[in-house]
């Protein structure tokens, strides 16, 4: 697991400041339809994977509130792709943490509360990321630290969320 987050913090920090020249070189419009286009198959890949795996009654309600707030915010922060794509890149970086940190726990290693640490660890990545593009032009620096953060503790949040509602339909405790 903690190879996979290197790799995903090394593929962020190694676009840094493309997403917003790419964004100028495309047409009109054409950002937002692939971002539409993206959080479709997301959430189509959500929904199959409930579907194919037995989701019981608790975790498709889980499932489609997760989806239904994912999609509220993405409405919401209007046509910057650039900022949206952050939603995505810290909540991954964040859950792989999280699963990695669990891992070792599972382990019988002492790790403290695997989901705030990850979302810590994970909003200081993102921080580490804005501080590295101070040099952009037009970036809002506490803005998007905050936004990092935020999606960091969605996405732990919304896996604890769906832990619990997994554990309910089995009737067992949801794991830490």
């Amino acid at each position: 697991m903690w190879g996979w987050t290197l790799a995903s913090v090394v593929a962020i920090y190694a676009t840094l400041g493309l997403a917003g020249r790419l964004a100028t070189q495309l047409p009109a419009g054409l950002t937002s339809s692939l971002f539409g286009l993206g959080f479709l198959v997301a959430l189509v890949t959500v929904g199959l994977s409930g579907w194919l795996f037995g989701s019981g009654r608790s975790e498709a309600w889980v499932r489609a509130g997760v989806a239904a707030v994912y999609g509220m915010i993405l409405v919401r922060m209007g046509t910057e792709g650039a900022e949206r794509t952050h939603l995505f890149e810290y909540g991954l970086v964040a859950l792989l943490i999280h699963e990695a940190l669990a891992e070792r726990r599972r382990g019988g290693r002492s790790v403290p509360y695997p989901p705030l640490t990850a979302v810590v660890v994970a909003s200081l990545l993102g921080w580490l990321d804005e501080l590295l593009q101070g040099v952009v032009p037009g970036r809002v620096y506490l803005r998007d630290v905050g936004f990092n953060a935020g999606a960091a503790a969605m996405a732990v949040a919304a896996s604890r969320a769906l832990a619990w509602a997994r554990s309910r339909d089995r009737g067992r405790a949801a794991p830490r």
